[in-house]
């Protein structure tokens, strides 16, 4: 197909059909009115619609922190209770004050544009949310006698604090929505002048059309532009089997061609995502199973039954906490990414279970700097390379063998290695895994390659093919795994 568009020839020229049908010209300078009419409506829209973001976000600068000081001193002073302060016209109830703002920036932050801006207006409601927690500590205090100095404490270094706080982040939001000001002058400038260049072109153009409109020929170019438009318009909707039709040799014509190989690529590179999508929810299905083992679950009780049984409540305790956070981790809120930090609480609640299971034969170390512990990884991307290397590393020596997970930043990647004195793999071994591996072989969950391939095919899926894992084993030796993800920090 794409030789054919290298070397289909051109006959009719569109450069000579535009010379007779130049009066088509006038129709790019009513687009260029329309398109001048709308910016100027859209730079006024946009104008006042900061302005108003600007005065409510500025009411509260002169208001909020004054009301809320002068109202939470007469709390405290027990001038005024929570449920009296609203008799007193003088003052305003606290957690009406922060509704109120909440309500009202909320507002703001769904029809605010500015990356800086809205950084402000989530900060804005965090603090908040950390002001109307410090008021309930004051009533909780309140509600007993004694605390009067407490709570003077707490009015001075947390509301006063807050409420300063909370008016420096609206001088900050303020700040940065008035910077838009500056660029949306200086884009209606750009406009402007864009405007005026085109517009003396296409009056050139239309002088010299006008001795050439007796032969015109608009059905050669209007028609196969106007196909195109509609077929266009059916692959924006979806409809990828769409094809145009045209016999021009010229350039529409060569455009038609490019056009039904476009629409056919798109329909490709569709099936392609969808079927991928459908395979990262597969493997995310059955790695979620995996986790959620009910033998090992059944194990796990049983050894708490066990432990208690036996009167040693603390093991038990520390297994039952293990558990938890195990099972935290893997629900996660529904969230496919999550911290390294909270990669290392279930790798490291995973492998307290097992060595109470199997302390005979397991030690472990877990090696990560802290300083990685602020970055994302995709979920249940360690634990599973863990348990592999358990079940088919060291059970498989039947004697005393040790599994350490450790991680460094290389550049602008993140490295971790797990690393086992296991049973190992020969030469043979290897290269069938990393096979099964690199092809994304989902066997059985008992299978040695299920978590591997697994976890190699998400990361490449989410990352890209740069990323994934490394595999490097000797019989008699052990086995190490690096898996390589981008440092990409978490969201907080």
């Amino acid at each position: 197909m794409m030789q054919y568009l290298d070397e289909k020839p051109i006959k009719y020229p569109l450069r000579l059909k535009l010379i007779l049908v130049s009066a088509i010209i006038i129709i790019p300078m009513i687009i260029l009115s329309i398109y001048q009419i709308r910016a100027l409506h859209n730079f006024s829209t946009a104008y006042d619609t900061i302005v108003r973001r600007i005065t409510l976000a500025n009411s509260y600068n002169l208001n909020f922190k004054e009301e809320m000081d002068e109202s939470m001193y007469k709390i405290v002073v027990e001038a005024e209770t929570f449920e009296t302060i609203d008799d007193n016209n003088d003052l305003h109830n606290p957690y009406e004050l922060i509704e109120a703002a909440r309500i009202n920036f909320t507002k703001l932050q769904d029809i605010t544009t500015s990356r800086e801006s809205l950084g402000w207006i989530k900060r804005i409601l965090l603090n908040l949310d950390t002001l109307e927690d410090r008021i309930d500590e004051i009533r909780d205090n309140l509600m007993q006698t004694g605390n009067y100095e407490e709570n003077i404490e707490m009015l001075e270094s947390d509301i006063y604090i807050l409420t300063e706080l909370f008016q420096e982040e609206i001088q900050y939001y303020i700040y940065y929505e008035t910077q838009n000001f500056e660029a949306i002058r200086q884009s209606l400038n750009e406009q402007v002048r864009s405007v005026i260049i085109t517009m003396i072109v296409a009056l050139g153009s239309i002088i010299i059309a006008s001795f050439l409109m007796n032969v015109l020929l608009t059905d050669s170019i209007t028609k196969p532009i106007q196909m195109l438009c509609d077929k266009t318009a059916l692959v924006a909707k979806g409809d990828f089997t769409a094809r145009s039709f045209c016999d021009n040799h010229d350039e529409l014509g060569l455009l038609s061609d490019s056009f039904n190989y476009m629409a056919m690529k798109l329909q490709q590179q569709v099936d392609s995502i969808k079927q991928e999508q459908e395979n990262l929810r597969h493997m995310e299905s059955k790695l979620l199973q995996a986790q959620i083992n009910p033998h090992f679950l059944y194990n796990t009780l049983d050894t708490i039954i066990w432990l208690i049984e036996g009167n040693k409540y603390r093991e038990a305790i520390d297994i039952v906490v293990s558990l938890s956070e195990f099972f935290r981790i893997i629900v996660s809120k529904g969230k496919d990414f999550i911290s390294i930090q909270e990669e290392v609480i279930h790798i490291k609640s995973y492998l307290q279970i097992q060595q109470s299971r199997y302390s005979n034969i397991l030690d472990y170390e877990i090696d990560i700097p802290q300083e990685l512990y602020q970055y994302q990884i995709l979920k249940l991307t360690l634990q599973p390379i863990v348990e592999n290397s358990l079940y088919h590393g060291i059970k498989m020596i039947r004697a005393r063998g040790k599994i350490t997970v450790t991680g460094k930043m290389l550049g602008n990647d993140i490295c971790f290695w797990v690393i086992d004195n296991g049973i190992g793999m020969d030469e043979e071994e290897v290269k069938e895994l990393k096979n099964a591996v690199g092809l994304g072989l989902l066997g059985s969950e008992q299978n040695t390659g299920f978590g591997l391939a697994n976890v190699n095919k998400r990361i490449k899926l989410n990352y890209g093919s740069m990323y994934g894992l490394t595999i490097n084993s000797k019989r008699g030796e052990g086995t190490v795994i690096m898996i390589r993800i981008p440092a990409r920090l978490a969201e907080r």
